[in-house]
């Protein structure tokens, strides 16, 4: 009995290290919300900085991005989101 519930309590902290790791921030998500205004993005609407692809929800929001791209790098950096890759590295 006690052995069973040495294997159950070592079963649940794995899958519980498993779900931990999938939501870290340090792996990072794809960028689904605008880093202005939070819309959904349009892959229409891009600017890149530093090498990484930001995509907006509207042509309102690239310039207050590119005035403090900092800012919203930062922001999407404590949200978890990981940016595209640039495709020319710019």
């Amino acid at each position: 009995m006690k052995s069973m519930l040495i294997v159950v309590l070592g079963l649940a902290l794995a899958l519980a290290g498993t779900a931990f790791a999938a939501s870290s921030p340090a792996q990072g998500q794809a960028q689904t919300a605008c880093p202005v205004l939070g819309g959904r993005i349009n892959k229409g609407l891009h600017a890149d900085c530093q090498g990484e692809r930001v995509y907006f929800c509207c042509p309102g929001c690239i310039e207050p991005f590119q005035k403090t791209p900092e800012k919203f790098l930062k922001k999407m950096e404590e949200q978890g989101v990981t940016p595209e890759k640039s495709p020319g590295g710019n």
